[in-house]
């Protein structure tokens, strides 16, 4: 046989870049309770997780445990404000909340302005919409809202 029967075989493609996802965790800080979700930056979706029943430091060893369970690349931690956008004392405890964060796991928190996002998970779980995705209340739902806002915002 000659050499003349057989080609060269097509050049290789180049490999296709598939960026990993990174798994993020959200926080609704809530003195008694704060909501908890979580998603990841390839699907740029939330789902519920759980609600942390804890006042003060006591909420750090439940958060902890969920950090150790989805080692997430980044927190988010949603910001409470007035309508028109003023701060208020809960502005400054989630803000105290996110610091407390970065500086327990070490992990980048992202702060997300939430002025709607409790409103906007009462008003799914009320058409059974988020109840239908996993969350059991307004607290975790809230989380969720609040980092696919961060989605939304961060291409």
């Amino acid at each position: 046989m000659s050499g003349a029967a057989f080609s060269n075989p097509a050049p290789a493609a180049a490999p296709v870049s598939v960026p990993t996802p990174l798994t993020l965790l959200a926080f609704d800080f809530g003195l008694k309770r704060t909501g908890v979700a979580a998603g990841n930056t390839l699907l740029r979706s939330a789902q519920p997780l759980r609600t942390v029943a804890a006042e003060g430091d006591a909420r750090l060893k439940p958060i902890e445990a969920l950090v150790r369970e989805w080692q997430p690349a980044a927190l988010v931690v949603g910001i409470p404000y007035h309508p028109d956008g003023a701060a208020h004392d809960n502005t400054r405890r989630a803000q105290r909340f996110a610091r407390q964060l970065r500086g327990r796991f070490g992990l980048p928190v992202h702060e997300v302005d939430e002025r709607w996002s409790t409103t906007e998970a009462l008003s799914d779980l009320h058409g059974g919409e988020r109840l239908t995705a996993g969350a059991r209340d307004a607290d975790a739902a809230a989380a969720a809202i609040l980092l696919e806002q961060y989605f939304r915002e961060n291409p």
